[in-house]
Parts: structure tokens; sequence; C-alpha cells
């Protein structure tokens, strides 16, 4: 469940309640009784990335280098059946 923020736009007090999402953005102010006094603030998250990227650099940053990678050794026979044909395969006896 969010923590949300209310600030009451008579008075001025300030609150913080556990509810779920689908909670109302508004109620009444319990220090100056205004009904619907406190209003649903939007406020600041503790989201962190971590790391390098876009939230690090910002959209208009350069874009890091892409490194490539080292192909991979095969250990497939070469000629292109990759080992799984009747050439490579031991022969059966019957």
């Amino acid at each position: 469940m969010p923590l949300y923020e209310y600030r009451c736009e008579t008075c001025g007090e300030k609150e913080e309640k556990l509810e779920g999402f689908s909670a109302p953005t508004e109620h009444a102010c319990e220090h100056c009784g205004t009904a619907a006094g406190m209003k649903r603030q939007i406020s600041r998250t503790a989201f962190n990335l971590a790391g390098g990227g876009w939230h690090a650099q910002g959209y208009s940053g350069p874009a890091p280098e892409k490194k490539e990678a080292a192909p991979a050794p095969s250990s497939a026979p070469k000629g292109g059946c990759a080992g799984g044909c009747a050439c490579h395969s031991p022969a059966k006896d019957n």
C-alpha cells in the first residue's frame, strides 16, 4: 500500500496516510473541521535507479558506446550442419 501525503487547503495542516490505490483524493480535515479540506499532494518518492543509463545521464546526454561482444567459440563441426546430421553421428550397427 502506498503512503499518501495530504494537506488542508484551509489551515495548512499536513498528514500522511497508508492507504490503498483506490482511496479518495480528499477527505475532511480533523484539525480545522473543513469538509474535503485535506487534498492529496504530489510528493517525491524513495524510488532510486542505480547504475548508468538514461537516468544517470539524462535524455539529452551522449549515448553510451556499445561494446561488441567477441564471438563465442563454437564446438559444432564446421560445414554448416551443426553436428546434428548423419555425417557426424556415430554409426550404429543393427
